[in-house]
């Protein structure tokens, strides 16, 4: 919803140099009724050219994001940059200090509350801020992700389907320059839908890349390699870094994401055995797992099928399981050009 940010910033945007400090999300406590919760922030600035805004702990249980910004912050000199970067490393810090998904402050999930509310909780007010103070300086947003608790993720890199023929071949082009082993297009069908950052960032005509690097809340060597070298030769190829190395951008999987069918859900509460590991390709009829019934033992486990065919993106971390949870998502080849991509 419209209207003026009660989040704060000593921060200057506008200032030349390298600031290092926090948000100030205003929170009233018992004890602590003026207070505000910190969420850390830097800037680095120097001279014109184009703004990045890099975006890690939007989940709190993601970590491989999290330290490639960390670390991304101590590398870089001003003397490096032309333009400007906007680095927050734990978005949503309450999350990420609870090591939660959703913020123990309101439970919500900041990547499902875009565009957020300047007077709403305090999830909806970050998503607020970020949509009316950041992402309006942005010309490039990437929003670093993994599965979090319940999900391990093939180490990926993903946009949102260009709103133009143009805009979908510079979106294509970002994945090809990150370097992901698999890139695809997902409208976000099974997940955020318009409510992700992402979607926020495409409707204010920002290019916009979000990554799964990994998952069940470890850290992956192989997602923090991903980041820190994807994100550096994103930042060269924008012109915003200067006089750092970056290697070649290796090949990549072009995929996408067909709809619900892509998906598996539980239908039942129990124990999940799966029949598939992420990085497998599997065909449609294929048994993906079973609930087991351990309070039943006498009850047969019931078996679950993939409806499509493709490469198993991510699978279920968790062997407990809730009718509704979602255990796999399949992705198929894309195999149309870019104009007919846009819509997948």
């Amino acid at each position: 919803m419209a209207g003026k940010t009660r989040i704060w910033t000593p921060i200057d945007y506008d200032a030349e140099g390298k600031q290092s400090d926090c948000l100030r999300l205003p929170h009233s406590t018992d004890l602590s009724a003026y207070g505000f919760v910190p969420i850390p922030l830097v800037c680095i600035k120097n001279g014109s050219g184009p703004t990045a805004l890099l975006i890690a702990g939007n989940h709190g249980d993601e970590y491989e994001g999290q330290i490639a910004l960390c670390n991304l912050t101590r590398e870089i000199r001003h003397d490096q940059v032309s333009g400007r970067l906007i680095i927050l490393p734990a978005l949503n810090f309450p999350a990420v200090a609870a090591g939660r998904r959703v913020s123990p402050l309101d439970e919500g999930n900041l990547n499902r509350s875009f565009p957020g509310d300047a007077a709403g909780t305090p999830t909806q007010m970050i998503a607020h801020y970020v949509c009316e103070m950041l992402i309006p300086m942005a010309d490039i947003v990437v929003d670093l992700h993994s599965g979090g608790r319940s999900l391990e993720y093939v180490a990926s890199a993903l946009v949102r389907p260009g709103r133009t023929t143009g805009e979908h071949e510079q979106l294509l082009r970002l994945l090809r320059l990150f370097g992901a082993p698999i890139s695809f297009v997902s409208d976000g069908t099974g997940g955020g839908g318009l409510t992700t950052l992402a979607a926020a960032a495409q409707e204010q005509g920002a290019l916009a890349l979000t990554t799964e690097l990994g998952g069940g809340a470890t850290l992956s060597k192989e997602g923090l390699a991903l980041a820190e070298a994807g994100l550096k030769r994103l930042l060269k190829d924008q012109g915003i870094l200067r006089e750092v190395a970056a290697e070649p951008a290796p090949p990549t999987r072009f995929m996408t994401v067909k709809g619900h069918s892509a998906f598996v859900y539980a239908r039942d509460r129990g124990i999940f055995e799966p029949a598939a590991e992420i990085g497998e390709e599997v065909v449609g009829g294929q048994i993906a797992g079973r609930i087991h019934f351990p309070d039943l033992p006498t009850r047969e486990p019931e078996a679950l099928f993939f409806e499509s065919s493709g490469l198993v993106a991510c699978r279920r971390a968790p062997s407990l399981t809730e009718r509704g949870d979602c255990l796999f998502k399949v992705m198929a080849d894309l195999d149309a050009g870019p104009e007919r991509a846009s819509h997948a």
